[in-house]
């Protein structure tokens, strides 16, 4: 099924260069980039809607599985979450509208896994990709993992809306 979906390049993309090596991972999947627009800078109310409170408790979780040593998986969902916010206003960022066959899963898939460090090779962050969940939660920081990418058919939806 043809699908639209939403790829974000974070500023460790922009700030290494790679931009266009990331896009092309894309593209030789058979994705179409159907639009973009650079943001020089991101408003704190744009990525409070984007990341809102509410998915502290997953993002935690997701810390404890790399760091079982996290007692509080969501108090420290919600320091990664102000983390993440302040990693994306730090430099620009560029939001990308792809489109193709199962965009969506397709994107995911070359895309890989949220840790670089245990990324699959192949995929964008585990051929590009330096930093890990476990150095990231270490250095109290959101983990710089290069893309943020739509995880289902309402998220795309909506984060296109909001981007684009």
């Amino acid at each position: 099924m043809y699908q639209e979906t939403l790829v974000i390049l974070k500023p460790d993309t922009l700030e290494r260069n790679m931009a266009g090596s990331i896009i092309k991972y894309y593209e030789d999947a058979g994705l179409k980039v159907l639009d973009m627009k650079f943001y020089e800078k991101v408003t704190k109310e744009r990525l409070t809607i984007h990341y809102p409170d509410t998915m502290a408790l997953s993002i935690g979780k997701k810390a404890q599985a790399a760091v079982p040593s996290i007692k509080d998986a969501e108090a420290h969902g919600m320091k990664v979450l102000t983390a993440l916010r302040g990693y994306f206003s730090r430099a620009p960022v560029l939001a990308i509208k792809l489109g193709g066959e199962d965009a969506i899963r397709e994107v995911r898939r070359i895309t890989g896994y949220t840790d670089p460090s245990t990324a699959d090779k192949g995929t964008v962050r585990g051929d590009l990709g330096v930093d890990s969940i476990a150095k990231s939660t270490e250095e109290d920081r959101a983990v710089e993992n290069l893309i943020h990418a739509s995880g289902n058919p309402e998220e795309a939806e909506a984060e296109l809306k909001l981007w684009l």
